[in-house]
């Protein structure tokens, strides 16, 4: 089975991005062969800063890295390294129908943002889908607010299909159910755009400041409080074993438990997972060079397939 993902290179990931999507995508390791790739063409819908996307590319790739993801079980690679991709968006776009993309909710949610207009906002899902059939995946991790996306994939994919030649596979989209919410410092869906997240490698002490500014209600320390309600409380127990949870919660309800205690225990939680990885990655940036060839390693990877599903592609509809 053969299972793709990706994620965008437009900022520092933070733990919701790691909760949602890169432990998750980490986990297809062991379920699957696994292509993840870092989408920075879909990156320069929201990033106009070239430096800026360069650095956050190579930030991506080395916190995948520490995080435990294996090049050698993993196919990983920059989308742009992959020049086939735009030109099996071009063909697709050309199938594609314009109420197809006008009802897509993504578009609107990002205008409403304040990101501009662009064709390349507007077709977004059609390099998407681009990106899934390249690989002729089985199988597409997602959110739900991505699944409208993966379904647009599979309306291209059979109508593609149905009226040139049966070259693309049918993907399914695996909806990441049980993926924990993320609450950020102001108790809003952790988010880049809201600027509440907690970076995953930031500075210790930023970070610890960060956590100690999470926003609680002005329940008085000695009494109960209700840990099910607390954003604190949704964070550590991200961390926590569930003997620790069940301390927690207890000395929440019991009273006498501040929350400023309850945000230290998160640190000390959030230090012990990520200390080791920082250590790790700070050695894995120390040479540029090795991540660059694990990306073009996987790349060429990704070609050998690509390039089988273009010719295919090429081939049904008369360029060659």
């Amino acid at each position: 089975m053969r299972i793709l993902s990706g994620i965008q290179p437009s900022g520092k990931l933070h733990l919701g991005n790691y909760f949602g999507m890169m432990k998750p995508a980490l986990c297809l390791q062991e379920q699957g062969e696994a292509f993840l790739f870092i989408a920075n063409y879909h990156a320069l819908t929201t990033v106009a800063d070239p430096a800026q996307l360069l650095a956050n590319t190579f930030d991506v790739a080395l916190d995948f890295l520490a995080c435990g993801l294996d090049p050698q079980r993993t196919v990983f690679f920059r989308q742009s390294d992959v020049p086939e991709v735009t030109e099996l968006t071009w063909l697709l776009s050309t199938i594609t129908p314009m109420g197809l993309l006008e009802r897509c909710h993504s578009y609107k949610d990002k205008l409403a943002k304040g990101i501009p207009a662009s064709n390349g906002l507007f077709s977004y899902p059609v390099l998407m889908a681009a990106d899934i059939l390249l690989y002729q995946a089985d199988l597409v991790p997602v959110g739900r607010d991505q699944k409208q996306h993966v379904e647009v994939t599979r309306d291209l994919a059979i109508k593609f299909n149905n009226q040139f030649d049966p070259v693309f596979k049918i993907p399914a989209p695996s909806i990441l159910e049980d993926v924990a919410v993320v609450p950020g410092i102001d108790g809003q869906k952790m988010s880049k755009s809201y600027g509440n997240t907690i970076e995953l490698f930031g500075d210790p002490k930023e970070t610890k400041a960060r956590i100690m500014r999470i926003v609680t209600d002005s329940t008085p320390l000695e009494e109960p409080k209700n840990p099910d309600t607390c954003n604190i409380f949704a964070l550590y127990k991200l961390f926590a074993t569930p003997a620790e949870r069940e301390d927690m919660a207890a000395r929440y309800r019991a009273g006498n438990f501040g929350y400023g205690t309850a945000k230290k225990a998160l640190f000390e939680a959030f230090d012990a997972a990520f200390a080791p990885l920082r250590q790790r990655r700070e050695e894995l940036a120390k040479n540029r060079d090795y991540i660059e060839q694990i990306l073009r390693c996987g790349a060429e990877r990704a070609r050998v397939e690509a390039r089988k599903t273009l010719i295919a592609a090429r081939h049904a509809m008369g360029i060659e």
